[in-house]
C-alpha cells in the first residue's frame, strides 16, 4: 500500500469511525454522518501461522485462515467488509467459525451486516450489544446493526482446528466493552482500539470509557504476553503502522498518565475546562502531534470530566 493511500484509508476511516460517538473537537454527541469517502486500497498482511491483518477503512480486521476453519476479528464498514470477504486468501467460499467484535464502534461492527450470513457465531463482551444499541439509537442507525449473540463477561475461548482463540476483558478502557483477542498458537494479539499507535486516541466516555482504567489495562495486559508476541492495533499513524511491538505498549499508557497529570495541574491552577481544552500540545509526546482538527482537545475534555467526577 502506498503511503498516500495508507494515510487516506487509516486516518479517513478513523475519523469516520469515531465521529458519531463524539466529534473530533469534543465529545459532544452528534447525528451520524455518512462515512467519510476515501480511496480504499485494501491490503492483506500475513503475520504468523495463518493469522494476518487487513487494512481498508476503519479499525483493522484480524483473521485466521486454517485448513479446518476461519476466524475474523472486527468487520469495518459494509464496503470494506465485502472487500475483505472477497479478497481473503484461501477462503474457498467457507464460512467463518467465529466473527469476534473487539468493541461496539461502527468502524469495527458496521461490516457485521455483510459477514453475518457467512459467520456461524458473532462473539463479543457482554456489554457490547447494549452499547451498540445505544449508539445506534443516538445516530438513527438501528436498522443497520447486527449484534453479537455469543457473549462473555470476562473470558471466552474458541477452538478452530489446532488454533485456540482467547478473548479477555480487562475492564473499562476505550469503551466499557473492549476485548483483547489472542491467537494462542500463533501468539498474535488483536488489541482492538485499546491501542492507538502514536495517534491521539478516541476516549468514548459516553460508551463507558475510563482513562484510569485504560492505564490499568495497558499495565496488566502486556504481562500476559511475551517478547515474541505479535500485535495488531486498531489504528496507527502511517509512519508507525498497525503492528506495534511489546515494548511500544507502554507509550500509550504513559500518554494517558501525562494527560491526567497535566490536566490535574491545570485544574489546580484554576483553569477552566475550556482553557485546558485549548492547549495545543501535550509535552513529551511529539509522535502523537497532528494538524488540527485532532483529538487532543477531546482528550483534555474527557480527562477534565474524569478528574472532576473523582472529587
Amino acid at each position: 500500500m502506498k503511503r498516500r493511500d495508507f494515510i487516506y484509508t487509516t486516518l479517513g476511516g478513523l475519523a469516520a469511525g469515531m465521529l458519531p460517538h463524539g466529534s473530533i473537537l469534543g465529545q459532544t454527541p452528534a447525528p451520524s454522518p455518512s462515512p467519510i469517502p476515501a480511496p480504499v486500497k485494501p491490503e492483506f498482511r500475513m503475520l504468523r501461522r495463518g493469522v494476518g491483518c487487513f487494512t481498508g477503512r476503519g479499525g483493522t480486521i484480524g483473521y485466521y485462515i486454517g485448513k479446518d476453519g476461519l476466524v475474523a476479528v472486527d468487520s469495518q464498514f459494509p464496503d470494506t467488509a465485502k472487500m475483505f470477504l472477497d479478497g481473503l486468501p484461501d477462503r474457498g467460499g467457507r464460512s467463518f467459525d467465529f466473527l469476534i467484535n473487539t468493541h461496539h464502534h461502527f468502524d469495527h461492527t458496521a461490516g457485521n451486516k455483510v459477514l453475518k450470513d457467512v459467520s456461524k457465531q458473532i462473539v463479543a463482551h457482554e456489554n457490547v450489544p447494549g452499547l451498540q444499541k445505544s449508539a445506534a439509537a443516538l445516530n438513527n442507525s438501528e436498522a443497520e446493526q447486527v449484534y453479537a449473540e455469543t457473549l462473555f463477561p470476562k473470558e471466552w475461548k474458541g477452538t478452530v482446528g489446532d488454533e485456540t482463540i482467547h478473548a479477555r476483558y480487562y475492564g473499562p478502557g476505550h469503551t466499557g466493552g473492549d476485548a483483547i483477542i489472542h491467537f494462542e498458537k500463533a501468539d498474535v494479539v488483536h488489541l482492538g482500539d485499546l491501542y492507538f499507535n502514536r495517534i491521539y486516541p478516541a476516549i468514548d466516555r459516553r460508551g463507558g470509557a475510563s482513562i484510569k482504567g485504560w492505564i490499568s489495562i495497558l499495565e496488566k495486559a502486556p504481562k500476559d504476553f511475551g517478547k515474541d508476541t505479535l500485535f495488531i492495533a486498531g489504528h496507527g499513524k502511517p509512519e508507525f503502522g498497525i503492528n506495534p511491538k511489546l515494548a511500544d505498549l507502554p507509550i500509550l499508557r504513559d500518554y494517558f498518565t501525562a494527560l491526567l497529570e497535566f490536566t490535574e495541574k491545570q485544574m489546580k491552577a484554576g483553569k477552566t475546562k475550556e482553557e485546558v481544552m485549548a492547549t495545543d500540545d501535550l509535552p513529551g509526546f511529539p509522535d502523537f502531534r497532528a494538524p488540527k482538527p485532532n483529538r487532543l482537545s477531546a482528550n483534555f475534555d474527557v480527562a477534565f470530566q474524569e478528574l472532576s467526577a473523582g472529587k
